[in-house]
């Protein structure tokens, strides 16, 4: 049997979970290590990184990633989920025209910092439970309001004013519901809405371009070509602080030594590397004895897999 190490950048098609990708890659590839890096919802299209093989270790740390978004909001019609799939709430039939100056602005309002709450259908958790379970049972809970960063918010389309439906284009942090901006936007513009449709169009370094489809992927698996479409783990580590380290450091970061922390070490995770360019560990600063770092994960003892 094959053995995979690195990142796959997948398409994810409308209509399969995240979970569902990993099920059908496993079959396709009969190869069990895989993971992905944060779920995507079933109506929603786009790129989601797969982790294979050694990759699946640094899978937490790739949830970090910034996304881009495109799609469409829908004015007139609130669901219970926020999006198409939902049953329908409240109605309102659109009788105006939207400037793009009005709306642009609505977007605006909800760019940079913002207090965002969960949607009740949502994999959040509160007491334990999931949201989407308590709201499945139809029990009443206070949803988690969080902070998220939207970079950019901005209508994808030239036309001059909008009715129903506002096509959409969204770069955010981690954690950002693009669901509850869809919300949002109807609220300042006076209607119920949901989110119609959505593509992921970016996660951390994967772009659309980036992607393989699942056809893609048993065509270069009957090939016997697919271990050549992986990305390596280091590409995907890419928005993380890193520290080139010489062979003596090499040595003692691969036995999980607490080590000195360098000058430009910085508050969160940190890649080690070696002069090769191997990820050897993930270093955080040491949470008991200032100016010291240890390791998060220790990834030295795979490198040669």
């Amino acid at each position: 049997m094959s053995v995979y190490n690195g990142l796959l950048p997948l398409y994810k098609p409308r209509g399969m979970t995240s979970h569902d990708c990993v099920s059908q890659l496993r079959q396709l590839l009969h190869f069990k290590k895989i993971g992905h890096t944060g779920t995507l919802d079933p109506d929603v299209d786009g790129v989601l990184v797969l982790c294979l093989g050694r990759a699946t270790k640094i899978a937490q740390y790739l949830l970090a990633y910034d996304k881009a978004y495109e799609g469409i909001i829908r004015l007139g019609l609130s669901t219970t989920t926020e999006d198409a799939s939902g049953a329908p709430v409240a109605r309102k039939s659109v009788d105006q025209q939207f400037s793009r100056e009005n709306i642009m602005r609505a977007m605006l309002e909800l760019t940079g910092e913002i207090d965002q709450t969960a949607p009740m259908y949502s994999a959040v958790k509160v007491n334990g439970k999931k949201l989407y379970e308590y709201a499945r049972a139809g029990i009443a809970v206070e949803p988690p309001v969080r902070k998220v960063t939207v970079y950019q918010f901005q209508l994808n389309s030239d036309a001059l004013s909008f009715s129903t439906d506002l096509p959409f284009k969204v770069v955010c942090s981690k954690g950002t519901y693009i669901r509850a901006l869809a919300v949002a936007i109807g609220r300042k513009l006076g209607y119920p809405a949901h989110l119609y449709q959505m593509t992921r169009t970016l996660a951390g370094p994967f772009s659309m371009e980036d992607c393989l489809t699942f056809e893609q992927i048993e065509q270069l698996h009957r090939e016997d070509q697919f271990v050549h479409a992986l990305k390596p783990l280091e590409f995907g580590l890419t928005h993380m602080a890193q520290w080139v380290v010489d062979d003596e450091k090499a040595a003692k970061v691969a036995n999980g030594a607490v080590l000195a922390a360098p000058d430009s070490f910085g508050a969160g995770p940190c890649a080690v590397l070696n002069k090769r360019n191997e990820c050897l560990a993930i270093y955080r600063l040491h949470p008991n004895k200032p100016g010291l770092v240890k390791p998060d994960r220790v990834l030295a003892h795979d490198v040669s897999e």
